[in-house]
């Protein structure tokens, strides 16, 4: 490691933040361990990781690395020499996009950075609406502001599948980060035409088909509280909100710009109450019929709804897809636009409160592993069979949501649409969403859901998080707070007619089950907890017991 760190010391000096941090740790082996032990992963979700100088950090080298490879992927293949590019308001984000169609540009491809920070889901539909070969989406998603990432999307404006991250891999792995990446100058590639501005057509686009896959409820009495949460999803979600009508619109003030920061939380992810207090706090002055927040790139989704009590509930990622697969199918069986055979998709890690409304309306509900591309791949299933619009909604209790085939990912500005006319409709009956989530409790049963992390930082515990997996996997528990473990579900090596995939299912009696897998993202296990009660009281109690369980046996 001190050879690399010596390597680094003569040769990254195009940025000046990493020859500062590289002086600073000369004489601290931690600190250079820790920046060199490993290469930042790639897989699936591309790079993400910590800013800073070395190997297992994000910078301008490991981009460079990294879309060196994916260009010597692309030109290896048939597939289109183009790739779109898109950032959000992560700290560095212009600069690494920059630098990535600078690579592109180098090695043939043409590059179609978006000029300014766009959405995640508008960066997947580019890359169809472009026939481009790939996509880059520089972004670290909700992770603190310490973070930035790189994701990477197939010509399909899906995420990579792990055959294609496993082949862009291989290049990766055959590339020096200083002497192997090719570079030209941005400006003159621009003159030249190998790097070309997105035009505001394709972004007017993808607002376009947005807002057509509205079920066409009245929106326009709606009052609504956003926040973008200091990200991308600002000018995209104020088109959609024109569009479609929605005029008492309210932006929270201190989370209105992009700000790589996040100085009013953080951790940027509406997934969390800290995230969302600035929102809650300006709604008890204004009183909306729904709030909601947009994470850095707006792929994701949180929402807020009156609590009949002079307050706000934030709703969790399982209760608005539940809600929203219920407004959507009730809606299209009532026009008569339910296609034949309808299709929706969520993660197993998800509700199975969705398996009974899916069954309710006659739909079939089909689970993937835990990320949104698997979602994706189901869509691209149905198109290929010749029946896309079989599929009517996708949804991951990580506050992802999709309604339509216009991209392959979770899309924030398309859920900010359904949630406002969702939100509008219940409305209309005197309704706020947590009635109509209360309802759907009375009607399938009280489902809670809850999700425990443990932190497994730096390489010593990315080493202890395998060891107890494996120790899992060996000596599965008998039971887990008094409910006995009536079966279990290996992932990686069971039958389970999905890819293999680093996750462990314990089905217990009672209608209760627990979910460990590895963050594919962070350097976390996350512990997925579901249980049913016929009472509120019952389920919250249940939940509290298996939440106590379930944090003793992730410590063993």
């Amino acid at each position: 490691m001190r050879t690399q760190f010596d390597r680094w010391m003569k040769n990254a000096r195009e940025d000046p933040d990493l020859i500062s941090e590289l002086e600073a740790i000369q004489n601290r082996d931690d600190e250079i361990s820790d920046r060199f032990y490993r290469d930042l992963a790639f897989g699936t979700g591309g790079l993400r990781g910590v800013l800073g100088a070395g190997t297992n950090r994000m910078n301008i080298y490991t981009v460079h690395r990294a879309t060196q490879g994916l260009a010597d992927y692309l030109n290896a293949t048939s597939l289109p020499k183009a790739v779109a590019i898109a950032r959000d308001s992560r700290i560095k984000g212009e600069l690494f996009a920059r630098e990535a169609a600078r690579v592109l540009a180098a090695n043939g491809i043409t590059a179609w950075p978006y000029p300014r920070l766009e959405p995640t889901p508008a960066l997947s539909w580019a890359v169809r609406y472009l026939n481009c070969g790939a996509g880059i989406c520089v972004t670290a998603s909700h992770n603190p502001a310490a973070y930035n990432g790189y994701k990477v999307y197939g010509s399909d404006g899906c995420q990579i599948t792990p055959e294609a991250a496993d082949k862009v891999l291989a290049f990766i792995e055959k590339t020096d980060c200083f002497d192997g990446v090719k570079l030209t100058d941005f400006d003159e590639a621009l003159r030249a035409g190998t790097i070309r501005w997105i035009g505001d057509d394709c972004l007017d686009a993808f607002v376009d088909a947005v807002c057509a896959l509205r079920p066409g409820n009245d929106v326009s009495r709606l009052k609504l509280v956003y926040t973008p949460l200091n990200g991308s999803g600002l000018e995209c979600v104020k088109k959609l909100l024109k569009k479609m009508g929605v005029e008492d619109v309210t932006v929270v003030p201190e989370q209105e710009r992009p700000d790589g920061r996040f100085p009013t939380c953080p951790y940027p992810n509406p997934e969390i109450r800290e995230a969302m207090e600035t929102g809650l706090r300006l709604c008890d002055q204004v009183h909306p019929d729904l709030m909601l927040g947009t994470d850095p790139d707006c792929d994701r989704m949180g929402a807020a709804a009156p609590d009949g009590k002079g307050g706000y509930r934030l709703i969790s990622g399982n209760e608005m897809g539940v809600l929203l697969l219920d407004y959507l199918c009730r809606t299209r069986v009532e026009r008569g636009t339910m296609p034949e055979n309808p299709v929706a998709v969520t993660t197993i890690v998800s509700t199975d409160m969705a398996s009974l409304i899916a069954a309710h309306y006659g739909v079939e509900l089909r689970r993937t592993l835990t990320g949104f591309k698997y979602i994706g791949e189901q869509i691209g299933l149905l198109e290929a069979e010749g029946h896309p619009e079989r599929f009517i909604f996708g949804f991951e209790e990580s506050y992802g949501y999709l309604s339509g085939a216009h991209v392959r990912d979770k899309d924030g500005v398309n859920a900010v649409m359904l949630a406002c006319e969702c939100a509008a409709w219940y409305v209309g009956k005197g309704m706020t969403l947590l009635d109509a989530v209360n309802a759907l409790y009375e009607r399938f049963g009280y489902y809670r859901n809850g999700l425990l992390s443990r932190a497994f930082e730096g390489e010593d515990g990315m080493r202890a998080m395998a060891a107890l997996m494996a120790s899992l996997r060996e000596t599965a528990p008998a039971s887990v707070a008094g409910r006995r473990v009536l079966e279990t579900v290996d992932y990686l090596g069971g039958d389970t007619g999905l890819i293999p995939s680093d996750v462990l299912e314990f089905r217990l009696e009672g209608e209760a089950k627990l979910i460990v897998r590895p963050s594919g993202t962070e350097p976390k296990l996350k512990v997925y907890l579901s249980v049913r009660g016929d009472s509120e009281a019952r389920a919250a109690s249940a939940l509290e017991a298996l939440s106590a369980a379930a944090g003793k046996l992730v410590e063993r």
